[in-house]
């Protein structure tokens, strides 16, 4: 097992574990800078809502397709046809390419969103982001709201004022921003709300899960 790493534009140095033998990307990791609290965490064995950091971080798997279209909804998905129906939320896939290469929002304004039901309760601990492939759109900021069943009322992730966090997004179309949880949020439902975007609403995606240890 081998280690490449890159470049991030946060405090993080980030992993991508790599199986040569199956030639394909396994997990993403990361390692923390400067952690001063990291709580051990274990799925059905500890209390995840005392993590304030994660030691690792894995991809959910929006861009290797185990994340499934129906898992991914939008606002107003009922009136995405014609031209838009090549735009639907399940293309908001980390580095797709091509026509339909993303979720564009067919309106532009502040109510939009685009909802990930990850089928169970889990730890989320980051976002990934990168606009259209193919044109100069994006989004520049955006809002997170979470709940852990459909029955309760949305939560805004908070900064530490209490405000709901703006995280800062995009500023090209290729580029992959990345934005960590610190500290990370148990959920079933998460929202990307964005709240600025150059030219139009424009999304590709991956959700970052925490983890206790990397396990390539």
């Amino acid at each position: 097992m081998f280690f490449v790493a890159f470049s991030s534009l946060f405090t993080s140095l980030i992993f991508l574990c790599y199986d040569w033998g199956k030639a394909k990307l396994e997990e993403m990791c990361s390692v923390q800078v400067g952690v001063k609290r990291l709580t051990s965490w274990s799925s059905g064995k500890q209390d995840a809502s005392s993590v304030t950091e994660c030691p690792y971080h894995r991809a959910l798997g929006f861009e290797s397709g185990f994340v499934t279209s129906d898992q991914i909804s939008s606002s107003n998905q009922d009136q995405y046809s014609g031209w838009y129906s090549s735009w639907l939320p399940s293309k908001a896939r980390l580095n797709n390419l091509g026509f339909g290469c993303a979720w564009l929002s067919k309106f532009n304004d502040q109510n939009q969103w685009l909802q990930i039901d990850l089928k169970e309760v889990s730890v989320v601990s980051g976002i990934l982001s990168q606009g259209r492939c193919d044109a100069d759109e994006w989004v520049t900021k955006y809002s997170v709201q979470y709940r852990t069943v459909d029955s309760l009322n949305w939560i805004y992730y908070k900064d530490q004022t209490g405000n709901n966090r703006v995280f800062y997004g995009n500023s090209d179309r290729t580029s992959t921003v990345q934005n960590l949880l610190r500290p990370p949020i148990v959920a079933r439902y998460v929202r990307i709300l964005p709240l600025g975007w150059h030219t139009r609403i424009a999304l590709r995606m991956e959700l970052l899960m925490c983890m206790n240890k990397c396990n390539p």
